[in-house]
C-alpha cells in the first residue's frame, strides 16, 4: 500500500479555528471522492513542543498533516491525474498557505489504535550528513525500531520512509530541497505517558541511538480525523 502525506501551512488571514473546519466539513467531502482511495487520516496540529527528548529540533512548522492511503503508486497516480484533480486544486487554495507532498513506503512496527485513543506525535527526521539514505533506512527499520517499540506505555508505531518529494503540490523535487527522510507516528496514553517512556531506560537507549543516524527530530501533537 502507498501512502501519500501532505504537509499543510495554512493561509495567514485564517485563523487556526477557520482552518481546522474547512478541512474538516469542507475539504474531507471533496478529497474523499478520490478514486480508489483506500482510506483517508487529517492531522490536525495541536502541540509543536520538543516533548519527552532533548534532540535538535528542525524548523518545520506545520499546522496539519494529510494521509492518504492507495493500493499502490499507479493507483495513486490515477487518482490524481482525473477530473477531481483541478477540483482538488482549486480549494487548496482557497484555504492553504503551503502545500508540499511526500510519498512514503510504512512500516508498521506496533499497530496502532483506534482514532481518538489516547494522544499521537508525529516527528519528521533529517538523517545526519554524514549517513547516506540507505544507512538512515537501515538503522531506522532494522536496530530503531525495536528499540522504539520497547518503549514503556507505547501504544503504536509506525515508521514513514520518504520515497517521493513534490514542493509546492505537482512540482517534484530532490533530497536538497525538502530534506525530510521519514515521518514517525507514534502513540501513547497521554502526555505524561510520553514523557515517562523517553525518561525510562528503554528511551535513554533509544535515543542515544538516534543520535547516531538523526540530525533533527521535528515533533508535533495531532488531532486525528479518520474521514475514511
Amino acid at each position: 500500500m502507498t501512502l501519500r502525506m501532505g504537509l499543510i501551512n495554512k493561509k495567514r488571514d485564517w485563523t487556526m479555528e477557520r482552518f481546522r473546519a474547512y478541512w474538516k466539513d469542507e475539504h474531507s467531502k471533496l478529497a474523499s471522492e478520490l478514486p480508489g482511495l483506500v482510506r483517508y487520516h487529517q492531522n490536525h496540529v495541536t502541540d509543536a513542543a520538543q516533548r519527552g527528548i532533548s534532540h535538535k529540533r528542525g524548523p518545520e512548522m506545520l499546522d496539519g498533516i494529510s494521509q492518504l492511503w492507495f493500493d499502490g503508486v499507479a493507483g495513486m497516480d490515477q487518482a490524481f491525474s482525473g477530473s477531481l484533480s483541478q477540483r482538488l486544486i482549486d480549494d487548496e487554495n482557497h484555504f492553504i498557505g503551503r502545500l508540499r507532498i511526500v510519498s512514503a513506503e510504512s512500516n508498521v512496527v506496533l499497530e496502532p489504535p483506534a482514532p481518538g485513543k489516547g494522544i499521537k506525535r508525529m516527528s519528521l527526521l533529517r538523517r545526519r550528513p554524514d549517513v547516506s539514505s540507505e544507512k538512515f533506512a537501515h538503522e531506522w527499520r532494522a536496530v530503531h525500531g525495536p528499540l522504539a517499540r520497547a518503549l514503556p506505555g507505547v501504544l503504536g508505531y509506525r515508521q514513514n520512509l520518504i520515497t517521493h518529494r513534490e514542493d509546492p503540490k505537482g512540482t517534484t523535487v530532490g533530497y536538497e530541497s525538502m530534506p525530510i527522510d521519514g515521518i514517525v507516528e507514534l502513540w501513547f496514553e497521554d502526555a505524561e505517558a510520553l514523557n515517562s517512556a523517553f525518561a525510562s531506560p528503554a528511551g535513554i537507549e533509544a535515543m542515544a541511538h538516534a543520535k547516531t543516524f538523526i540530525d533533527e527530530i521535528t515533533t508535533f501533537l495531532v488531532d486525528t480525523v479518520a474521514v475514511v
